[in-house]
């Protein structure tokens, strides 16, 4: 059975983009190489125009469009990276976009889909009611519906990332990416494959969005009932149909990764190599650390798909993580209800060296016996033996001590 999509069209699409996309960095980290046994290479498509790779198809299909399509203009569904890709895809081309996005998709790829020139709908609490609304709003108006990854053109221009990759590394190995709906996978692999069949292709789903994975398991297209996962840019629930057959034929491997793996993968990432990803470009990251795959002495590629990260998720994958690696940690404890206790309880704190952030002192908390004050702190440490340190120090000065 012939695939509607071949090596022709990826270097087709690679000349209409040429001059369009960066062409991104492909960086050697000597950090993760270290940790993980492999030698590792970030493929930095969250520096590409819009934040993400998904410029690369949406550009590649609205380029294809015939002058008449055009005047009609195009239309997506996204979450919000395809709708940015879309969106600046179409102002680059000079025609109009409309981009169906969910009622709850974060204000700021609402806010620069529109700065992009694009006409937003918010329609439904899922990606899938928003792309049904689309679908709807494409039979009236008669726009072209450009897919977010079940279309050959668009998973083309996704391909061009793979031409890149053996360019910048003959010697490439295997190379890990994202899998939403498989557009990404599909291109990069028959790019890839096409021209060097000894390199591994290997796909990474998250656990709360597995709809790729259960497919292959189960040997025909499966649709979740729900997907639920802080990896927004591949919580698919259905994949693609032309997709999934790319992936059957092609791809090497496809592995699964959880939400606490891919948020410590985005916190490492950020402290370690100052690199700013979302939860769909870090799940590479998050399968190799977690050794979920063994690949000793390889010459890795990790595609890092995308860095539009909500900034307030970030700061809860930050506070967690500190939390978890023992740097911070919050106690509490009851001193007498007099004055110099508070002071005691400090200068035991500041003897260990744990530094203050904030505290809350309570004396009228009902649970609480008269005479006497709760206290909760909330401290900045080293790392867990520094947090038992400091706990057992306020035991031997007699304080009864719960880590919150």
């Amino acid at each position: 059975m012939s695939l509607p999509i071949n090596l022709a069209m990826i270097r087709e699409a690679r000349e209409r983009l040429a001059g369009v996309i960066h062409r991104t960095p492909l960086d050697h980290s000597t950090t993760f190489s270290r940790l993980t046994g492999s030698e590792v290479y970030f493929k930095l498509e969250n520096l590409q125009k819009t934040g993400s790779f998904k410029i690369r198809g949406a550009y590649n299909k609205i380029m294809s469009l015939s002058s008449e399509e055009r005047q009609r203009g195009v239309i997506a569904a996204s979450a919000g990276n395809h709708a940015q890709g879309v969106a600046c895809a179409a102002a680059r081309a000079g025609i109009t976009s409309t981009v169906v996005m969910p009622e709850g998709a974060p204000i700021s790829k609402i806010m620069a889909t529109r700065g992009y020139g694009a006409r937003v709908i918010l329609a439904g609490g899922s990606y899938d009611e928003a792309f049904d609304h689309a679908c709807r709003v494409q039979r009236e108006t008669g726009a072209t519906f450009v897919h977010g990854f079940d279309d050959p053109l668009v998973a083309a221009g996704q391909g061009t990332i793979g031409l890149e990759l053996l360019e910048e590394l003959p010697d490439l190995d295997a190379v890990l990416v994202p899998v939403g709906g498989g557009g990404l996978i599909a291109g990069i692999a028959v790019a890839i494959k096409s021209l060097q069949p000894r390199v591994r292709v290997i796909g990474v789903q998250s656990r709360g969005a597995p709809a790729v994975y259960l497919s292959l398991k189960g040997d025909c297209r499966q649709q979740l009932a729900a997907a639920a996962t802080i990896a927004d840019g591949i919580s698919v629930r259905r994949p693609g149909e032309f997709t999934l057959e790319v992936i059957r034929r092609y791809v090497d491997d496809l592995l699964l990764v959880d939400d606490e793996e891919i948020a410590r993968a985005i916190l490492m990432l950020l402290e370690r190599s100052k690199i700013v990803v979302e939860g769909a470009g870090a799940v590479t990251l998050a399968a190799l650390l977690h050794g979920h795959l063994s690949l000793p002495g390889a010459k890795v590629a990790l595609i890092l798909s995308g860095g539009n990260i909500d900034v307030n998720i970030l700061s809860i994958i930050i506070e967690r993580g500190l939390v978890k690696s023992g740097r911070i940690v919050r106690l509490r404890t009851v001193v007498t209800d007099q004055p110099g206790s508070l002071q005691r309880l400090l200068a035991a704190v500041a003897a260990v060296r744990a530094n203050i952030i904030s505290i809350n002192h309570d004396r009228i908390k009902p649970q609480v016996p008269l005479k006497q004050a709760e206290v909760e702190l909330l401290l900045e440490t080293s790392d867990g033996d520094h947090v038992r340190r400091v706990v057992d120090a306020l035991s031997r000065e007699g304080y009864t001590v719960e880590v919150i």
